[in-house]
């Protein structure tokens, strides 16, 4: 009975109680106190950005604070993944993350500065997209390039003549042409930017030639006619422009996929009960109808699986990457 014990211990035992009982769950981490942080590796514009910019309002409204977008662009989203990776294993830094920095550059790169497993907890992925192998429409019509097995067809007959847009070196969008060059035998020139919209700016214009950019990044300019869409690069058309036939069907390449796909993670040590709640809400926002429509609309397909369900994709990407990595030829150091 606390009746018979000194006064402070009698004190600290009552506030201790009193603790417990109006904790909404016991254990639970005490998050978010402050504004979170979604570190963007690419810069604004591209999907990455577009899909983090739809998730992160839902975050906010979950949680009762912000969560404000935060975009480090360079080396192939290396930079702003490393940013995450050494960040405080708190809750209030995470990355939206991408097929590029957790699946194709640890084959990709020969010294990468963080380790997309061990230095991570996965928190869940965002959506999955197909890539679309587009080209300024006005320099299409002037080439008379209509379809795939056109620009095959004009690339093998003025060799080294067109160029190649990406969104920085080791993401998909540079991927997806790396693996399109080796199985057509063409040659292009490869020029990286720091996200897909700086290369959008540079498609518009004219600068470039071709690109294979995730489908919502272009989706707009595709509708407006600024760019011509020839196929996309997943094993099956998109919902979202059901009329444009894969690359596989289009260039008579069998084989040929590449598709994309965007998730939240967290630094390594991270709390799990906040893994998971980030994983709840984030999956529960995924799943309204209004979410869904605006992403489907863009062409990219919701996801929201678990913390571990991401892992193991993470796990099977790297494991999926690493021959078409060394069968593409493409390497950087």
């Amino acid at each position: 009975m606390t009746t018979n014990l000194p006064p402070l211990r009698r004190l600290i035992l009552i506030v201790l109680a009193g603790m417990a009982i109006t904790s909404p769950t016991w254990g639970e981490t005490a998050w978010p106190v402050k504004p979170v942080r979604i570190v963007v590796p690419f810069a604004p514009g591209g999907t990455t950005d577009i899909l983090a910019r739809a998730i992160a309002p839902e975050l906010s409204k979950a949680f009762g604070q912000p969560f404000v977008i935060d975009n480090r662009a360079g080396a192939g989203g290396n930079l702003g993944a490393d940013i995450v990776a050494k960040a405080p294993a708190d809750g209030y830094t995470l990355l939206m993350g991408t097929v590029g920095t957790h699946g194709i550059n640890k084959s990709l790169y020969s010294r990468l500065p963080y380790d997309p497993q061990k230095d991570f907890a996965p928190i869940t992925m965002v959506a999955g997209v197909p890539n679309v192998m587009e080209m300024n429409a006005d320099k299409a019509k002037a080439l008379r390039i209509n379809s795939v097995l056109d620009f095959i067809a004009y690339a093998k007959a003025h060799p080294g003549e067109l160029n190649m847009a990406s969104s920085g070196n080791g993401t998909s969008i540079h991927l997806a042409g790396e693996l399109f060059k080796s199985m057509t035998g063409i040659f292009m020139t490869h020029i990286p930017y720091t996200g897909s919209g700086p290369a959008m700016m540079g498609m518009l214009s004219g600068v470039v030639d071709v690109m294979f950019d995730n489908l919502p990044s272009s989706m707009a300019q595709i509708k407006a006619g600024k760019l011509k869409a020839f196929a996309v690069t997943s094993s099956q058309r998109s919902a979202a422009l059901p009329d444009l036939p894969t690359v596989e069907e289009a260039g008579k390449l069998k084989g040929f996929e590449a598709s994309s796909w965007f998730g939240l993670l967290a630094p390594a040590g991270t709390p799990a009960d906040v893994v998971l709640r980030l994983q709840q809400e984030a999956a529960k926002a995924l799943k309204t109808p209004a979410m869904k429509e605006k992403l489907l609309a863009q062409g990219a397909i919701p996801s929201g699986n678990t913390p571990q369900e991401f892992a193991a994709l993470i796990d099977a990407e790297i494991k999926k990457w690493a021959p078409v990595v060394k069968a593409s030829g493409a390497k950087v150091d």
